[in-house]
Order: C-alpha cells, then structure tokens, then sequence
C-alpha cells in the first residue's frame, strides 16, 4: 500500500493547488508520499520545493496507471464529477478531498480537508507555511505584484493599465510564454524570477495578486495582500477573505485600487490561522499512521 498525493497542476490552472500540496507534503516530515501533477513541467522541478517523489500524469484519469487499489490518495482538484469521486472513493481507502467549495459535502466514504465546513471526518482548516509565520525578513518593498503562475491569454498584458502610475515590483509565473516574460520584464524593470517567490512574499510590505495561496502567505508574514479576482477563477476563497477582511478588487478596478493603497493603514486585516500541526494530525489520522 502506498500514498499518493495528486493535484490538479498545468498552464491554464496556475500552481496555487501545487504550493499547497508541497506545503503539505513537507509539514508531513518524513512520510512517504508520491506527489502526482496534472502536468510534466512542474513534476520535473518539485524536488525544488522539497517533493522527493513526484509524477506527471496528464490527466486525472491516468492516475490508475501509477496508483493501485486499495492505496491512499489526498485529492485536490475540481476535476472529477460525481461518478468519477464515487469511483475513486471505492478504489482508494482513504480518500482525502481537499476542497474549496463553500457549498461542498462529506461522502461518508471519505475525509475532507476543507476551509469551510466542518464536522466527522473533516478538518476545517485553510493551509500555510510554518516558514511565513515566523518570517523575520525585512520588509524593503513597497508594493509587489504577483498575476498568477498562469497567464494563457496573456491577461495581464490586457489589463497592464490597472497599475499604472505605481512602482511595483513583478512576480513572474511559472506558466508564462518566453517572448511574454520578456515583455513584461521591459513593463516592469524590477521583478522577481520564478525561483524568488519566497522573498516576494516576505520582503512585500503590500501584495497586490490574484493568487489565493499567495494572499495568505503574505498575510502571515505581516504584509498587506489585496486580491484581484480573476474572471478565470473561481470564486470560493471570497468568502474566507471577507471574514480576514482582505480588500477584494473585481474587474480590475483602478479606482478601488487606488482607494484602498490610500486608506490600507487603517484596514484591520486579521491574522491569519497557523493551521500546520492541526492539518498534519488530521491527515495521519485518517492514513491510519
């Protein structure tokens, strides 16, 4: 029997799934789990990310090929329909969904990791880095922007006129065409490669992004995320950002952005939850381990 771990990765889907499946996998210390990405690219550099073992499959269908019945899966992914989740849950045992819906449900045939609910079998709990809540690095950036580790159709490049007039510093992503990137480094002439995400995060005093992870991450490490919700996105980390009361940016707003990079000294962002221990425990829990 093994354990596997898949996430829904790829180039019109971002890596925020993935960062949290690494957060995870290392918080589990030395427990032996095989990472399974919905994508080649990224499985070949999670080792930078401290994932030993890693796999691309392609798609969720493939992940039979590498798993075997009866083995441990944690799933987090939007992919499967109900069939599908049925199938696997007979398949797997346990089965641990991680899930962002608000309006999600418990099989009884499965545990579920989810920011929302809670109750038998589910831990309510949203996942961040041990690391960002201790963070002792200096804050020497103003304002940071950070689109997304995806950007297919070259969005931000359309709405590029949302951040003009502020001096920021970019975050590329990983997903982003060579002939985009370079086009973006002479939009922004400081910028952070992919491989310096965890300094951005740390040394932004404000983030600007519409990654949902990385609003969190700065969050924890003192900073002052504003989320931009993408019309690519989906809308579930909305409600969990209005109860931090995090200012929301819809439709690339620049007057809204403008207010709140006036008033957000006085915004009274709440800490954020270190949810490490309690994610840990539940999952070993229901591995049985």
């Amino acid at each position: 029997m093994k354990t596997y771990y898949y996430v829904h990765t790829g180039h019109r889907i971002g890596l925020d799934r993935f960062r949290r499946a690494t957060t995870i996998i290392r918080a589990l210390g030395d427990l032996d789990i095989t990472l399974l990405t919905s994508d080649f690219r990224i499985a070949q550099v999670s080792s930078d990310f401290g994932v030993d073992k890693s796999v691309g499959v392609d798609v969720v269908r493939n992940i039979p090929q590498i798993a075997h019945n009866g083995d441990q899966l944690i799933f987090d992914s939007m992919e499967a329909n109900p069939i599908m989740l049925e199938d696997m849950r007979q398949y797997f045992y346990p089965l641990i969904r991680v899930s962002d819906d608000p309006e999600d449900s418990r099989d009884n045939k499965e545990f579920l990791l989810s920011m929302y609910l809670s109750g038998e079998g589910i831990c309510n709990a949203y996942v961040i880095d041990e690391k960002y809540f201790s963070s002792e690095v200096q804050k020497d950036i103003e304002i940071s922007f950070f689109f997304g580790d995806d950007d297919y159709e070259k969005d931000l490049e359309k709405n590029i006129a949302f951040l003009e007039g502020l001096e920021v510093y970019l975050q590329l992503g990983f997903y982003y065409f060579i002939d985009y990137e370079d086009l973006l480094k002479e939009r922004f002439p400081n910028y952070f490669e992919f491989e310096e995400y965890d300094a951005m995060i740390q040394r932004s005093k404000i983030l600007i992004t519409a990654s949902p992870q990385a609003v969190l991450e700065s969050l924890a490490t003192g900073g002052k995320p504003i989320y931009i919700q993408r019309e690519d996105y989906s809308r579930d980390f909305i409600p969990l950002f209005e109860s931090l009361n995090i200012p929301i940016i819809y439709n690339y707003n620049k007057s809204d952005l403008s207010v709140i990079l006036d008033t957000i000294n006085n915004i009274k962002y709440h800490k954020p939850q270190n949810n490490s221990n309690k994610v840990v425990n539940f999952i070993k829990e229901s591995l049985n381990l």
